[in-house]
């Protein structure tokens, strides 16, 4: 049986992840709620859609995650900050194989082979080709991406204040 196919998604806090594919009919398996979803726009076409709602483009949040963390590279996104949306590509972005996880859906991740084993919270796994060094840096990265968002919020509240 043929699977119904999308032609755009929009990523919410139900968004596990989205993997990229090589089909001829879809390009990203969206992991939503234990679902599989077929779509045929790109994984990161799908993140820089996603950006749009929250008030900045995707280049823009990438710039505000580069000045506060630093990161250049593979740099995770902040698409909804206020509902704890935050996604980091396994590659660059750039590259066919970049697929995006959503870091709160995430329960653990461990090596597996020379890849990575990934748990989400609902107990689905799904097996990444990239490293565990890498998933686990990019986990990092988002970590930070996050403290440094939430801070910045929370500062900006009480400099209304005064």
């Amino acid at each position: 049986m043929t699977p119904d196919i999308l032609s755009t998604y929009h990523v919410s806090n139900a968004t596990q992840a989205l993997l990229s594919v090589a089909h001829p009919d879809y390009s990203t398996i969206v992991f939503e709620n234990g679902y599989k979803i077929y779509v045929r726009q790109t994984p990161t076409q799908l993140i820089k859609k996603a950006c749009i709602p929250g008030g900045s483009s995707y280049e823009g949040r990438r710039t505000a995650v580069n000045m506060l963390i630093g990161a250049k590279h593979k740099v995770p996104i902040p698409i909804f900050p206020p509902e704890n949306i935050y996604a980091f590509p396994t590659h660059s972005p750039t590259q066919f194989e970049c697929s995006w996880i959503f870091f709160h859906h995430v329960k653990c991740v461990v090596p597996y082979a020379k890849q990575t084993k990934l748990t989400f919270k609902n107990g689905q796994r799904i097996i990444l080709p990239v490293s565990y060094y890498t998933i686990e840096k990019q986990m990092n990265r988002t970590a930070q991406c996050m403290v440094r968002f939430t801070h910045t919020t929370y500062a900006q509240q009480f400099t209304y204040l005064t």
